[in-house]
């Protein structure tokens, strides 16, 4: 026998609905905004869990793990590795800042850690990896150079610091390269004793850059342009000594023989007492 369906309907008076109505609501509004219950994790289940989270390239949930290794368990052996970890999957993502951040304070907490070489070669790789095209500013080519030769200074015979000195003369390239580009911007306005100082910067500064035989022969250009022929003379001598079968001595070789002068030595220049 099927019961039959009650249809008998209860009444209540509205207001009395609708007060409920609004309460629960205003307990589900306030149950949400509670922080979520803390749970802590075992240090091996959330680094082991950072560690998967970084190997399949998710590199947010890896720095957040590496950060609750930190926070749950901070006098763990783990903590310093996470603090560490963490730094290094910031830079995986490109927030070069975090990772600055995270190594500066990873190197402050840990100075005689084993890792510490390794944090220092991975915050200036952090700067060098934010370096622009020569034609911006060059805050980030600086600041990569301070901290490679930092490394260096400190930590001459580790594994890293090798690769930090390729990455020192490439900065160093890229800043003469800078001063080039404005040097080559003065010269081509005709404000010659600007240019002329950006040239110099880069012979006393750069020597060891591939940027110096173009910088001797735009030397010798400018002090044509306004006359001082004994320093031209003396700049095309070094660059012929230096650089005798570069393009540029050929043009600084043209260009003097043109107005009748030779490559000359002089004792009274500062080309001269530089090399």
């Amino acid at each position: 026998m099927i019961a039959e369906k009650n249809t008998t309907r209860a009444t209540y008076p509205l207001g009395r609905v609708a007060a409920a109505v609004l309460l629960a609501f205003a307990i589900a509004a306030c149950s949400s905004d509670e922080p979520p219950a803390y749970v802590e994790r075992p240090v091996e289940e959330l680094y082991n869990g950072a560690l998967d989270a970084l190997q399949v390239g998710e590199y947010e949930e890896a720095a957040r793990l590496f950060d609750e290794v930190e926070r749950q368990h901070p006098y763990s052996e783990w903590a310093s590795k996470a603090q560490l970890m963490a730094a290094y999957a910031f830079y995986q993502e490109n927030r070069y800042d975090e990772a600055i951040n995270a190594l500066d304070r990873f190197i402050e907490l840990h100075p005689g850690s084993p890792d510490v070489s390794y944090a220092f070669y991975l915050k200036a790789i952090s700067y060098y990896e934010q370096i622009s095209d020569v034609a911006r500013d060059q805050k980030m080519t600086t600041e990569a150079l301070n901290a490679l030769e930092d490394l260096a200074r400190r930590f001459p015979n580790s594994k890293y610091t090798r690769d930090a000195e390729l990455k020192i003369d490439l900065a160093l390239d890229h800043l003469a390269g800078k001063h080039m580009t404005i040097g080559r911007f003065y010269q081509d306005r005709s404000e010659y004793l600007a240019a002329i100082n950006r040239f110099r910067t880069v012979i006393e500064r750069y020597q060891t850059t591939t940027h110096v035989p173009e910088a001797l022969h735009r030397l010798v250009e400018s002090y044509m342009a306004i006359g001082i022929l004994d320093e031209a003379k003396a700049t095309a001598a070094v660059l012929g000594h230096n650089f005798p079968g570069s393009d540029w001595y050929i043009d600084s070789y043209a260009l003097l023989t043109g107005e009748n002068l030779r490559p000359e030595e002089s004792e009274g220049s500062w080309i001269s007492s530089i090399f």
